[in-house]
């Protein structure tokens, strides 16, 4: 018996030995009956340690030294259910020569199952060799439940694709289980959206969840249905967790009370005027570029501005009184505080000192559009002044002495037959930006042709901005025929910035009727976004306009192209063109207003932007938006600003010059 004993335990280490040091490639002796391995599929068990998480499903594989007999397999070779003592039926194959006896178990093993696998002495090999025994212990693994389909609203919550539009006050979520669930706690491991108290049913012999929700969730907004990994099946079985995104639809209801539309169309000018009005710079009166930019105020913008004081005055919100002595503080910085070169300014000022910012690193200098818009703007708040009046008479004065400043010549870079947008006193013209059409300066043109002292040749528009030519467009989409620019028309500022003071109603040159290009550039725009061939939310008849503002990765130009569309909407697009498309751009006004202005509307008129498809939305106002929407609401109403600016001497001679037609 001993020495039986001591057999046994010299084997057993042989064999331990080679199943943990057994090197590639090693040959054992053919007449020693050797354990090298047991695996059950990938997980090799030990005799030590009980392994943890084998599949029920595993195959066991029991690898030896030399061929088995196979005659002994099937008493030697048990599994037993360490619980419940059950003897578990196996099927048995072998492989490797013989070397390896493969176990199946038909149905599998339970979950959560200690286990306990014997090879017993019974076990001979071909040869005749005997085999002193040994045993495994292992565990199972739990099962997993999984989910067989989730919908909501009948839309499956599984697939890849983004879920929007999704009721905001009413939904209903289905999800099925592979397993069924405890009905006690089951909901503690739900939510969906924002809801609190879901109703929840528990069908289909447990296996099924329905949830309804009825309390509104917030419209246009991101939420997701999630099952928590802390859920676990009546039987056990453990759950990963769920999670899917998706996006509530319209809530189309109106957020404000009903006015009339001229009512509506005052609200809005007198909100989007109090921007220039509230955040004018202390010192200069200048507007700031943005509701947050402190000291960096926009000769541009301001330029909008000035126009927009004009319209305020005579809407009454503000006194005359008010709006000169407003005007008087942002003439007077801009002629004796403002740095310009060549009489031009710099896209950016310091609204305290009048410093030149740079715009960007050689944009430190003059810029050539943006004092146009404010050579627009002065030129209309002069034509509006009263001469009689010592106080305005000298503002007229002092407006004409800046405009006279202005060499627009020098900006042709020695005499080309073309404008530069840039110069910078450091960088000279690296900047090297033509103004060439079609875009948002055909004013520079304009006013560069109306000046006495350093006014352009005609040559220097032809050639130039209209690019001998090659500024024509002609063809037509949705219907719509463009005359010039870039097919579909670019972003709608092109038919704005130039447009606040030059009247395009009646004004046309060898290249354009420039009311059917404005009126058909935000048609395009407007039926492009109706189209929406991007499928973004919140597209439609009444949620339209694509032009440069603020967007959730920063700011940039849209436009109707599907390289330049990202889903972005600005509110200044569609009210801006209300001249050209009253019905249409009315009806945006409206949905903007009512159906959006919970969102949308603040102190200062409509916020920047908005992305439903994002769920972004702008809380910034920004000058050059804000002035376009006051100052042509009130030339759709009135033409105060088209009329003052086009009574200009200089103005009618300029277009006489560069051979426009015009009629009042």
């Amino acid at each position: 018996m001993t020495s039986r004993l001591l057999s046994f335990f010299s084997v057993f280490a042989v064999s331990a030995l080679l199943i943990s040091c057994k090197q590639p490639g090693t040959t054992p002796d053919p007449d020693v009956f050797q354990l090298l391995k047991v695996s059950a599929d990938d997980i090799t068990l030990s005799t030590n340690t009980a392994k943890q998480g084998i599949s029920p499903e595993a195959t066991i594989t029991v690898y030896f030294s030399s061929a088995v007999d196979s005659t002994t397999v099937q008493d030697a070779v048990t599994l037993i259910n360490s619980t419940s003592g059950e003897h578990i039926p196996l099927q048995f194959s072998y492989s490797g020569e013989a070397k390896n006896i493969v176990i199946s178990v038909d149905g599998g093993l339970e979950y959560i199952t200690d286990y306990t696998l014997s090879v017993s002495e019974a076990l001979k090999s071909e040869q005749g060799a005997e085999f002193p025994g040994v045993s495994f212990n292992f565990t199972t693994m739990n099962g997993i439940m999984e989910i067989v389909s989730a919908t909501i609203n009948g839309i499956d919550l599984t697939s890849s694709v983004d879920i929007t539009n999704i009721k905001y006050d009413s939904m209903i979520v289905e999800i099925v289980f592979s397993e069924a669930l405890n009905s006690n706690d089951y909901q503690d491991h739900f939510t969906i959206g924002a809801a609190d108290n879901p109703t929840f049913l528990l069908l289909d012999e447990g296996t099924k969840v329905v949830a309804e929700i009825s309390e509104p969730l917030d419209y246009y907004r991101f939420y997701s249905v999630n099952v928590s990994g802390n859920l676990t099946a009546a039987n056990g079985f453990s759950f990963s967790g769920f999670s899917k995104a998706f996006q509530t639809g319209l809530n189309p209801g109106y957020k404000f009370p009903e006015i009339t539309d001229e009512e509506l169309l005052t609200t809005v000018q007198e909100a989007t005027f109090k921007y220039f009005w509230d955040f004018g710079h202390p010192v200069s009166g200048l507007a700031r570029e943005r509701n947050s930019s402190g000291d960096v105020v926009t000769i541009g913008g301001s330029g909008f501005g000035l126009m927009s004081i004009l319209v305020g005055i005579e809407r009454g919100f503000i006194t005359r009184q008010q709006g000169v002595e407003r005007l008087e503080k942002i003439i007077n910085f801009l002629n004796e505080d403002a740095d310009r070169f060549h009489g031009v300014w710099s896209h950016w000022l310091n609204g305290s000192s009048g410093d030149a910012i740079a715009f960007s690193t050689k944009d430190n200098g003059a810029d050539l559009v943006e004092t146009a818009f404010m050579a627009q703007g002065l030129i209309a708040v002069r034509q509006y002044l009263n001469e009689v009046d010592l106080a305005e008479s000298l503002l007229i004065t002092t407006i004409n002495e800046m405009l006279d400043e202005i060499e627009w010549d020098w900006f042709t870079k020695n005499g080309e037959d073309v404008l530069y947008w840039h110069w910078s006193p450091t960088y000279d013209w690296d900047m090297n930006m033509q103004i060439r059409g079609y875009n948002e300066a055909l004013i520079v043109y304009v006013l560069a042709a109306s000046s006495e002292n350093f006014g352009i040749d005609p040559d220097v528009y032809h050639n130039g901005w209209a690019r001998s030519g090659a500024i024509g467009n002609g063809n037509t989409f949705y219907g719509y025929e463009l005359p010039v620019g870039y097919d579909r028309g670019g972003p709608l500022f092109f038919a704005h910035y130039s447009f606040l003071g030059l009247d395009p109603r009646n004004l046309s040159d060898t290249y354009a009727d420039y009311w059917t290009q404005n009126r058909n550039h935000t048609l395009i725009n407007r039926a492009y976004c109706v189209e929406n061939p991007k499928n973004y939310v919140g597209y439609n008849e009444g949620s339209w306009g694509l032009t440069a503002s603020d967007e959730p990765n920063g700011y940039s130009a849209h436009e109707p192209t599907y390289a330049r569309d990202n889903g972005t909407i600005t509110p200044t697009a569609a009210l801006s063109s209300i001249p050209y498309t009253p019905e249409e751009s009315m009806e945006a006004l409206r949905h903007f207003y009512y159906v959006l202005g919970d969102k949308l509307w603040g102190e200062y008129g409509f916020y920047d932007a908005y992305n439903p498809s994002q769920g972004w939305w702008a809380n910034s106002y920004l000058a050059i938006d804000q002035g376009p929407i006051v100052v042509m609401i009130e030339n759709y109403r009135t033409g105060l600003i088209w009329d003052l600016f086009m009574s200009a001497p200089e103005v009618q001679s300029a277009l006489d010059t560069l051979g426009f037609t015009y009629s009042d």
